[in-house]
C-alpha cells in the first residue's frame, strides 16, 4: 500500500495551464502510477477548513 498526501494542490492539478512544479510533479506521479500494471490506485479529494486537498491510495499487487 502506498499513500500519498497533498495530491490535489488546492485544485490546481485540474488546471491544464498550471506550470507550478509541485502540480507538474503530482501529474507525473499519477502518470507513472497509471503506467504500472501492478498498481491499482485512486485519488480522493477532501474539502475542509484548509480548502481543497486530497490523497492517493495505491495498492501494489504482488506478482503471481
Amino acid at each position: 500500500m502506498i499513500i500519498v498526501d497533498n495530491v490535489v494542490r488546492n485544485g490546481a492539478v485540474a488546471d491544464p495551464a498550471s506550470t507550478d512544479p509541485a502540480v507538474l510533479g503530482v501529474r507525473r506521479f499519477h502518470q507513472l502510477l497509471a503506467a504500472e500494471q501492478r498498481v491499482s490506485a485512486t485519488t480522493i479529494q477532501t474539502v475542509g477548513s484548509k480548502g481543497y486537498d486530497g490523497f492517493t491510495l495505491a495498492l501494489v499487487i504482488a506478482d503471481p
